[in-house]
């Protein structure tokens, strides 16, 4: 591995990010365009690797590039595709990783970009030096990549470690983006917080910050700032997401024996409001053989870089062979 740098794509439904990413996980350089300007999907491809040829040659690495990451949702490893994407513009199975490796000659790899997140968090973040860990990642929805002796677990389809909808409201569960009902997903996401706010609101009439708003416009941000203030309704919001996330994780321990959960995403800026009813939910729950044996940490990745460097982290030890 003589070369020097990996070019890395974060491909979202809004935004595509590119970087030019060296081995210490150093971001050199970014650009960056909008995903959903381009239904064509040729024509992403082209403006794709034209933004990519652009960075590499204002950098001045035409030939030290290893090769080209990608971070994307909804993707089939083993395929090298984009499956059935319910937020980018193209629809059915996409052959990106194909197209953009005919045009930019180097070594494309795709991955989910949860999946992404864990390698980028074992090469260069919290987890690095471990093999066998759990990446959960807590934003819009939640996501999760699972490493188990220094290798993502992918399983037949590359679904493997969807920890987001796993349930844990069997019974009167939320309903789920997924189409499931009870999921984690619909609790402990950005978006489940919010829920539970309202839903605390209304059973409960005690005074709270959060009256003032509409409840369509109540964000976990909101619920966050208010429980700061002392907003009771708030804190129990905060504290009924940590017992649940605490319980998940507590089983989640039993699938891998993981040295480390390692937390990313906008909840985790809550800090000691999650991460307390949430460690102490998890010792109290954990099956006695795994209790004390994992530890419960937050991502040392910027949030800014870590999308980026996730899917750098796939380029250097997947086009590897690490």
């Amino acid at each position: 591995m003589s070369k020097k740098y990996v070019l890395a794509l974060d491909l979202g439904g809004t935004n595509s990010v590119l970087g030019i990413v060296d081995r210490e996980g150093k971001v050199l350089a970014t650009s960056s365009f909008k995903t959903q300007a381009y239904p064509v999907l040729e024509d992403y491809v082209s403006t794709c690797a034209s933004e990519a040829e652009k960075l590499i040659s204002t950098y001045g690495c035409e030939h030290e590039i290893h090769a080209f990451g990608i971070g994307a949702p909804d993707v089939n490893y083993w395929n090298r595709t984009i499956e059935n994407a319910t937020n980018l513009p193209w629809k059915g199975v996409v052959p990106l990783t194909d197209l953009l490796e005919q045009k930019m000659h180097l070594p494309v790899r795709i991955t989910n970009d949860a999946k992404a997140a864990a390698l980028g968090e074992m090469l260069f973040g919290a987890a690095k030096g471990m093999k066998d860990f759990m990446m959960i990642t807590l934003g819009t929805g939640v996501g999760s990549g699972i490493v188990v002796n220094g290798k993502l677990v992918y399983g037949k389809n590359s679904f493997a470690g969807e920890l987001g909808h796993s349930t844990i409201r069997p019974e009167n569960g939320r309903a789920c983006p997924c189409g499931r009902k009870g999921c984690l997903e619909a609790y402990c996401s950005a978006t489940g917080v919010a829920r539970t706010a309202v839903e605390f609101l209304e059973k409960d009439d005690a005074p709270s910050l959060l009256r003032s708003m509409a409840v369509d416009e109540i964000t976990s941000k909101d619920v966050y700032e208010a429980a700061v203030k002392g907003d009771r309704i708030a804190n129990e919001v905060f504290r009924f997401t940590g017992k649940l996330l605490g319980e998940s994780l507590a089983n989640f321990a039993t699938f891998s024996d993981p040295e480390a959960f390692i937390l990313f995403g906008g909840l985790t800026k809550a800090g000691d409001l999650l991460m307390n009813p949430l460690k102490e939910t998890y010792d109290k729950e954990v099956f006695e053989n795994y209790r004390g044996t994992a530890r419960i940490l937050v991502s040392a990745l910027k949030d800014a870089e870590a999308a980026i460097l996730g899917a750098a982290a796939l380029a250097w030890l997947d086009a590897s062979g690490s």
